[in-house]
């Protein structure tokens, strides 16, 4: 194959040519049909063409391509306008460049963005102490990363380190991340079979049964292995929006503590306020020896993510600080600062409550719609706006969601699997945009129950 010849005033001009159109307070027509046009090149040639086929078939064009967003909705580049009900899987909490966030990032970035990795950071010490304050029971330290998946690894470095095992019990359909470490941990064989075999050590039991985790540990035990922990979501959202029985987490908080094994929490989607109060596993009043943190946890417009743990499991690092990992870009001042206001921002607007209140309201007018529907809409669920429609098969999900596309709402369905719709909106979401949701959800159900099939 010839190599292609490359010239830094080639990438110059690509370069200028980019950032005018990012600069450019307004786009002309011609640019509109540009960047839709290079988008799709782009995509396909530098990218992976396999999301623009994803994306094709959640739509019915690829001219759909985002590039303004506030609130509870985002516009494409004809100004085109969609209600989120995505919510980036979690991401916005706050809706779409909440404005007290911006005004911080925006802040912090006329004095400095990037710490000098010498020089005590400020920012790094007053969020850990912001999450302290907020986090359950004695949780203190906390140690921030770049991705939901690397807090996770995070996470069960530290439990090695700090109990000296080696051991680790998930869930089936569980999802922690696609790192190897946090791969390992979760449980679906789509993300899994690829890349076997996988980090040693990790088992996996059902979820919501405390008897087969307790049953797994015996039996490592027994066979003279020893379990560090187990991890585990408060409710699974990668598995279809799955919550577990009322005494679960207390009864895994009581085997960990009979077993000498630490509870860690995945937090990442649930926490911040998404299932209406400010953690997930606040719902069952337990106290976690490690929390993962990610999503809105940095206000919907930073990327930062977290783990948090207590002073007992922090202590083996004190002995060597730089035995968990490095990160470069974690806890940088830039995305301290956005989380900073995303807390500030979810405690002075209540947007825990509104959540829950709003959630509420979403479960019961699609609780509603599935007893008209049951043959179509099997089921639903949730907790705050974290919320499940589960259809009877994948098809008919499929099917849903992209009519739900074409009256420009965006629902969390995916080609891997759409048996369960997820409907994760933002907290800021109105009234009147969910009932437009509603609505539309109803029209379509409806007129699919008439259908003998469904394909997709």
């Amino acid at each position: 194959m010839k190599k292609m010849r490359k010239s830094n005033e080639e990438a110059l001009q690509i370069a200028t040519e980019i950032l005018e159109l990012i600069e450019s307070d307004s786009l002309s027509e011609e640019q509109k049909e540009q960047i839709i046009e290079d988008s799709i090149y782009n995509f396909t040639h530098f990218v992976n063409k396999a999301i623009l086929n994803h994306r094709k078939a959640a739509s019915t064009d690829f001219s759909f391509v985002e590039w303004e967003d506030e609130k509870a909705i985002f516009r494409d580049t004809k100004n085109r306008e969609f209600i989120d009900c995505l919510g980036g899987y979690g991401v916005y909490l706050l809706g779409h460049r909440h404005p007290k966030v911006v005004k911080a990032v925006e802040a912090q970035l006329k004095r400095y963005a990037l710490h000098s990795q010498e020089l005590v950071d400020p920012l790094r010490g007053y969020l850990s102490k912001l999450v302290a304050a907020i986090t359950p029971g004695d949780m203190q330290y906390t140690y921030f990363t770049n991705s939901g998946a690397e807090a996770n690894e995070m996470a069960l470095k530290l439990a090695r380190l700090s109990t000296g095992k080696t051991h680790f019990i998930s869930t089936v359909n569980g999802f922690h991340g696609k790192t190897f470490g946090a791969l390992s941990s979760s449980g679906k064989a789509v993300f899994r079979e690829p890349y076997l075999p996988l980090v040693p050590g990790f088992h996996h039991v059902p979820f919501g049964d405390a008897e087969a985790m307790e049953q797994a540990i015996k039996q490592l035990e027994a066979t003279g292995e020893k379990v560090a922990g187990i991890i585990v979501e408060p409710i699974q959202g990668e598995g279809g929006i799955n919550i577990p029985p009322e005494d679960y987490f207390p009864r895994l908080r009581d085997i960990c503590d009979a077993h000498g094994c630490l509870l860690i929490v995945d937090e990442i989607q649930t926490g911040m306020g998404r299932t209406g109060t400010l953690f997930g596993i606040d719902h069952w009043k337990v106290v976690p020896d490690i929390m993962t943190l990610g999503k809105a946890f940095g206000g919907g417009v930073m990327p930062i993510t977290a783990m948090v743990a207590r002073p007992h499991v922090w202590k083996k690092m004190e002995e060597n600080p730089f035995l968990l990992g490095s990160s470069t870009f974690g806890g940088n001042p830039l995305c301290c600062a956005g989380a900073i206001a995303g807390i500030k921002t979810i405690l002075e607007e209540n947007i825990v409550e509104q959540a829950r209140e709003k959630g509420d309201y979403i479960l019961e007018k699609l609780a509603e719609i599935q007893q008209r529907y049951p043959e179509v809409m099997v089921a639903v669920r949730g907790k705050g706006l974290l919320i499940g429609m589960e259809f009877a098969t994948n098809e008919i999900g499929f099917e849903l969601a992209k009519r739900l596309f074409n009256d420009q709402i965006l629902v969390g369905g995916t080609l891997n699997n759409a048996t369960v719709i997820r409907i994760e909106p933002p907290a800021v979401i109105t009234y009147e945009q969910m009932d437009t949701v509603i609505d539309a959800i109803d029209k379509h159900v409806a007129h699919l129950a008439k259908k003998p099939a469904v394909t997709s």
